[in-house]
């Protein structure tokens, strides 16, 4: 009898335990790419992130640099070096130890590996000294202003040298790296599970013990799976949902006016299909299409007003945005004469979007506005992770994508319009553009990048390689009892005094 006793204590005991642990699940917009900080492109993947990789430095909600695996930095008096001092007895998720080697080894993995989209955000750095352990010394030819704001984000991202070096191009599979979060598995199209890392060094602030990141596309279903209670948290809330969760006393609304903007890349001269698309053939037919748009309608009819219109990597209300160069009114008779100049009267392409009920409204405003100009568009909803390898290889015409934004206005296009940029999937090349870009990289003068800026907008104002449409606000929507959940700009679910009440 004793024996039951106890055993049906300890049963108790366990299950005690059990209820104890903290389990955090956060519908996601899209199932991200590769869990590989050098081989990465995806927003949702920069969130996952958040909770697996530590950087260098990161941002708080004032976009203020605040330490991370770094304490405290310090440039030379020329601005070409700066040296990181390292935090003492930070670990990788494999237990071993984080030092200056580790630094060099993942920002050389950055600057060269095969396929990396962070050899364009960094690839002015040209020499990584180990100074002593704890303490590094990053060099460049010149001066590079957004070099700071680049370590913010997955640049910054140092992963186990041990773990990459066993893995190889697997490595993203089972990524080994320092945040308070370590990799448990992933099943794709369904879940992502991290658990806490109790050896980080900020763990007493990481109070959830497991985090499982849900992709559901559909943001109704990811809406309704919040109020069902199958998950605690979602991010990017329909803004056509906003009036609605507000008013509902079963969750809780968060929003934050963000970095990024949504856009759409015409493909100029990638592959064949490029340099012989409509949009490849006149830049006339790019600028007539941009005539053809409203987007004042465009945030009335699908974001019931919630977003801001644009036409320029950064917002109107941003302090680097060009007014010399406004958003152009709709103007269907000048559209229509600029395509019968370049001698296309009814161009015909297709809008490559990705699944969501706000990408496939947007496309389909964008649909009807344009076919008042002449153009033929059609409509091809790719799945996301799928549709940005198809983009990589020029496979499309036109793709309605968005860009997250990053702290520095830098970060916002170099990648997507100069030569060699990273993510310049329509291959747009203008000689000029790029020697405005170095000088802006140059400088950390406000006047003198804002002048070269000026000059930048007005030839992509006239060539037209990508259309920016609006600038969202992000939405979050949870259960009242997720408490401690701080929103930072660049709409990246930091983890940091989260709890479950």
């Amino acid at each position: 009898m004793k024996r039951v006793v106890l055993s049906l204590l300890a049963l108790g005991l366990l299950a005690s335990t059990a209820s104890a642990q903290q389990h955090l699940r956060i519908g996601l917009a899209e199932d991200p790419d590769i869990l590989d900080p050098t081989l990465a492109r995806t927003f949702v993947g920069r969130i996952v992130f958040m909770g697996l990789c530590d950087k260098l430095v990161d941002i708080d909600k004032d976009l203020k640099l605040v330490p991370q695996l770094a304490t405290e930095w310090s440039w030379s008096p020329d601005q070409k070096q700066v040296t990181f001092k390292l935090r003492p007895n930070a670990k990788f998720h494999d237990g071993e130890p984080i030092d200056a080697e580790a630094v060099r080894f993942s920002l050389d993995r950055h600057l060269n590996m095969q396929g990396s989209f962070r050899r364009s955000e960094i690839n002015v750095v040209k020499t990584i000294e180990v100074v002593d352990p704890m303490t590094i010394k990053v060099g460049m030819d010149a001066p590079f202003s957004p070099l700071m704001a680049q370590f913010t984000d997955r640049a910054g991202m140092i992963v186990s040298p041990k773990a990459a070096k066993d893995a190889g191009p697997n490595f993203g599979a089972k990524p080994v790296c320092s945040g308070p979060y370590k990799f448990v598995e992933r099943v794709q199209q369904d879940r992502i599970v991290l658990e806490k890392f109790k050896d980080h060094w900020n763990a007493a602030n990481h109070h959830v013990d497991r985090v499982t990141y849900q992709p559901i596309v559909d943001g109704t279903v990811r809406l309704a799976n919040l109020r069902s209670g199958q998950i605690d948290m979602l991010e990017r809330l329909q803004a056509t949902d906003v009036a609605d969760v507000k008013k509902d006393s079963r969750l809780k609304f968060v929003s934050m006016v963000g970095l990024g903007y949504q856009g759409i890349t015409l493909n100029v001269a990638n592959t064949d299909r490029g340099k012989n698309s409509v949009f490849g053939k006149d830049k006339r037919v790019r600028q007539a299409f941009e005539l053809s748009i409203d987007r004042d309608a465009i945030n009335q009819v699908v974001f019931n007003g919630e977003f801001l219109p644009g036409n320029q990597w950064v917002p109107p209300n941003n302090p680097w945005y060009v007014k010399s160069v406004p958003i152009p009114k709709r103007d269907v008779s000048k559209a229509k004469e600029l395509l019968k100049a370049a001698g296309i009267p009814n161009p015909s392409f297709t809008m490559m979007i990705t699944p969501g009920n706000e990408a496939q409204q947007v496309a389909q405003v964008i649909q009807a506005m344009v076919k008042e100009s002449g153009f033929d568009m059609k409509i091809q909803q790719i799945e996301f992770a799928t549709s940005l390898q198809m983009s990589q290889k020029g496979e499309f015409e036109g793709f309605q994508i968005g860009w997250s934004g990053r702290v520095d206005p830098d970060g916002n296009f170099t990648a997507f319009v100069s030569c060699d940029g990273g993510q310049n999937d329509g291959r747009y090349c203008n000689k000029e553009v790029d020697g405005l870009l170095g000088q802006t990289r140059s400088t950390s003068n406000f006047e003198a990048r804002a002048q070269a800026y000026e000059k930048i907008a007005k030839i992509l104002a006239d060539e037209m390689p990508r259309v920016y449409l609006y600038h969202p606000t992000w939405f979050w929507a949870m259960s009242p009892k997720v408490q401690g959940f701080v929103p930072v700009p660049d709409a990246l679910i930091r983890l940091a005094g989260i709890k479950l009440n």
